[in-house]
């Protein structure tokens, strides 16, 4: 992996891009950001993208494409079936990934749905690394339970360990000897473990994994959405792989799963998903569903302009200098916020900066929601969106308990080259500040909560007035200051 260094000054993250076409973003006063959160239930996902100065929500569907995407969509066969955009997309899945059979769907929880509805059933269990939130809904909506294997270091906020994600081979064992291997669905293993702070798994742990599945013959699922940045931590980070390309390392992580699937408004930059597996029966499983749920075989609920984006957007997946960009804005923005003070995830993952909500609001209960209260805190004194990833984005149990999360965390994703590095140096001032003022963010209560994925439209509101005195607390120290 290649290096710039800087000679004087600080050593900051390069753009290894430039911009050619730009679009107006908007910081509202802190007044009407006060009015937009109230409105929104304090759910930032509810908030509007006029009120919003600083995207940093998600990296899904938000990236920003290359002018060789753009100029592939005007390529596009917009054909019904048999489109030659398919057909494109189909052989670019299997120079990439090598797999023989591929299923288009419109999204990744699209490719969730399939799987699940085919493999699991009811009494059967799913181990993973660490569960997102559409998997587990959609193994838990058809009868399934999700087995969570990770390792003991996986949920220390602060260390050194460089493959948090990784699952613990000796849990997987004993929790397939116990249940026994006909009530295993599948093992999934899913690059950049979202929940935890985007932490990467090594190509040695998929290896032992595959061993294991091999010895008991279970199906290994790899959700790959994640892929890119999970490549250059793999690149960076483990010594096996230090003198592999990137496509050698993707072949080889590959290679050890039955069925890839992914979504592709991360992985590649566009708008859409994907199944690739050399299974022909899963491939025949599957097929039927996809035409049922998604659409006919060639498009699968896609846009074939995004088809074309897609294959551009895997091929620049395989560039080092592309895949790097992500990590490198993360890691200074971890690294400037660790030198203030501020508690953060570490080391610095993939998809964003984590803050870590349990100590930053260390006085707000679990119940009362402190990582969705320090999201819309947040967006309060910034205009910058984040998302809440702890126990506001779980479901309550059937008997409607809440059920805890391991992690309060507030995600500040890293849309990949949408923004520069006074963006983010913007982001840490004002995230700073807020650390300063912690005192002042009180909780969370629901006033509107759906059953399931509560945490995209439900509607909460403050259990105190602490947000007029963060209010005026920000008026006092930054004036007439956007």
């Amino acid at each position: 992996m290649s290096t710039v260094k800087f000679f004087y000054g600080e050593n900051i993250p390069l753009e290894m891009h430039k911009a050619r076409i730009v679009q107006k973003i908007n910081l509202q006063p802190i007044e009407r950001r006060f009015e937009a959160i109230k409105e929104a239930g304090y759910n930032t996902f509810l908030l509007k993208n006029t009120d919003i100065f600083m995207d940093m929500l998600t990296d899904s569907g938000v990236n920003a494409m290359s002018d060789k995407q753009q100029a592939a969509m005007l390529e596009a066969d917009d054909s019904y079936a048999g489109s030659v955009t398919f057909t494109k997309l189909e052989k670019k899945i299997k120079e990439v990934f090598g797999k023989e059979y591929f299923l288009p769907a419109h999204q990744g929880r699209a490719c969730e749905n399939i799987i699940s509805q085919v493999y699991v059933k009811p009494g059967t269990i799913v181990p993973m690394n660490y569960h997102f939130t559409t998997s587990k809904a959609h193994v838990v909506l058809n009868g399934g339970t999700v087995e969570e294997i990770f390792t003991d270091d996986a949920l220390k906020i602060n260390s050194d360990v460089r493959f948090k994600g990784n699952m613990d081979i000796g849990k997987l064992r004993d929790l397939i000897e116990t249940n026994g291997a006909d009530k295993i669905a599948f093992v999934r293993l899913e690059a950049g473990t979202n929940l935890i702070g985007g932490q990467p798994h090594s190509l040695e742990n998929m290896q032992e994994i595959r061993k294991v599945c091999d010895e008991y013959g279970v199906m290994l699922v790899f959700d790959a959405s994640l892929l890119a940045d999970n490549l250059y931590f793999i690149k960076t980070r483990e010594e096996q792989c230090k003198d592999m390309s990137i496509r050698d390392i993707t072949r080889k992580l590959a290679d050890l799963a039955d069925i890839i699937y992914f979504s592709a408004r991360k992985l590649g930059c566009a708008r859409g998903g994907g199944i690739c597996t050399n299974s022909k029966e899963a491939y025949l499983k599957m097929r039927e569903l996809i035409t049922l749920y998604e659409g006919f075989l060639t498009y699968g609920g896609m846009s074939v302009r995004e088809m074309e984006a897609m294959v551009v957007g895997l091929d620049e997946t395989m560039d080092e200098h592309m895949i790097n960009q992500g990590p490198q804005f993360i890691e200074y923005m971890v690294n400037e916020l660790v030198e203030r003070g501020v508690p953060v995830v570490t080391p610095a993952g993939g998809l964003g900066c984590h803050i870590n909500a349990m100590e930053f609001v260390d006085h707000i209960p679990q119940e009362e929601y402190p990582a969705g209260a320090l999201a819309a805190a947040f967006y309060l004194v910034s205009g910058v969106r984040g998302m809440e990833r702890g126990t506001l984005s779980e479901q309550r149990d059937e008997n409607g308990n809440e059920i805890l999360s391991h992690m309060e965390l507030l995600r500040l994703a890293m849309p990949r080259r949408v923004y520069s590095l006074s963006h983010v140096k913007y982001a840490v001032d004002r995230i700073t500040w807020l650390y300063e003022n912690r005192h002042l963010i009180g909780g969370l209560k629901f006033v509107d909560e759906p059953k399931v994925l509560r945490f995209f439209f439900g509607k909460l509101e403050s259990t105190t007035d602490w947000e007029t005195k963060l209010v005026e607390k920000f008026r006092a120290d930054f004036g007439d200051s956007l």
